[in-house]
């Protein structure tokens, strides 16, 4: 399976990676990296977003993005919108408040709190 999914990713090591976090589901299961995948099976990759895709060809050599993408075709999703999802995760992160730097006082001070004053 990891084979079919490097047509969708980057390389091969990324859709492994996606297969073995239980991101993806092969005809409704878990997948595996080392599952044959048959023709007209069907696919469900969870991310961001759900996707399920039928399989409609398979090749033992990477092609590119067009033919990848003939390779399997997308199922319409009746129950989700995907756009409507999309805009709702930029807005969550723009109204979302986050900081990546603690500033030192803060930290000390922080210290000095959990584990009191040092000797």
């Amino acid at each position: 399976m990891d084979k079919l999914w490097a047509a969708r990713f980057k390389t091969r090591a990324l859709a492994r990676e996606m297969i073995d976090g239980g991101k993806v589901h092969y005809n409704g299961q878990r997948g595996k990296p080392s599952k044959i995948v048959e023709l007209n099976a069907e696919l469900l990759r969870q991310g961001n977003e759900e996707r399920t895709v039928i399989v409609l060809a398979l090749t033992s050599q990477r092609r590119g993005a067009g033919e990848a993408q003939q390779m399997c075709i997308r199922k319409r999703s009746q129950h989700r919108q995907p756009r409507k999802m999309a805009l709702a995760r930029k807005m969550n992160a723009v109204t979302m408040p986050h900081r990546t730097v603690v500033r030192t006082k803060e930290r000390r001070d922080l210290m000095k709190f959990k584990f009191g004053e040092p000797e």
